[in-house]
């Protein structure tokens, strides 16, 4: 899919993003099944990719030692720099980053994380095989995302992927070099008329 275009639509979105109040609870139960998944969080620097306005790394910040925050959205980034100065918080660090397009960050986390992001990325393998790279070892892999779908929740003009087959990603995830793969469902979207709800897991892995 085209990333640019993406960011755009993620630009415009960005000053309402948090008025949704079923972002802020899925960011919520999403963070407490990473807490409960990932002992031991105090010592870690984190990393999450397209995090928008920081919805899930707001709710584990007090968890975690340290968080880098990484989009392609200028105005996702911008939303999360006032959020991040009116609160006085210390250890979050926004930066834009295209791991499609960027050379990788130097720096190495014990704990890397996305929500609602992999759809968006036409690679999966690739993505799997550079997040690997950029955790220390031992480190906490933690992708939330949907369950496979028929194509309803974003419409036929979509052009990333229609959720995920839980263990098609599986064997990617062992493929780009992660084991201990585990899936939970952790929250479910309820949009569309007439309504429908649209699971989403919770998908865990280490580093060797």
């Amino acid at each position: 899919m085209n990333t640019s275009d993406s960011s755009q639509s993620f630009d415009l979105r960005a000053k309402t993003w948090d008025a949704d109040p079923m972002k802020t609870a899925r960011a919520q139960a999403v963070a407490e099944a990473i807490r409960a998944r990932v002992p031991e969080t105090a010592g870690m620097t984190g990393f999450e990719y397209g995090c928008g306005t920081g919805l899930l790394s707001f709710a584990l910040q007090t968890h975690v030692r340290h968080i880098t925050l990484a989009d392609t959205s200028t105005g996702m980034l911008d939303v999360l720099r006032e959020k991040i100065a009116a609160a006085g918080i210390v250890n979050m660090t926004p930066v834009r980053l295209d791991l499609t397009a960027d050379p990788l960050p130097a720096e190495r986390f014990d704990l890397i994380y996305s929500l609602m992001t992999f759809h968006h990325i036409a690679d999966t393998g690739r993505i799997l095989s550079d997040l690997h790279a950029l955790l220390a070892a031992r480190g906490y892999l933690c992708i939330a995302d949907l369950d496979r779908e028929d194509g309803s929740f974003h419409g036929a003009a979509f052009s990333g992927h229609r959720g995920f087959d839980r263990e098609e990603l599986a064997r990617k995830t062992e493929r780009a070099g992660f084991h201990k793969v585990q899936f939970s469902s952790v929250f479910s979207i309820r949009k569309g008329q007439p309504p429908r709800d649209y699971p989403v897991f919770l998908m865990t892995a280490e580093k060797r």
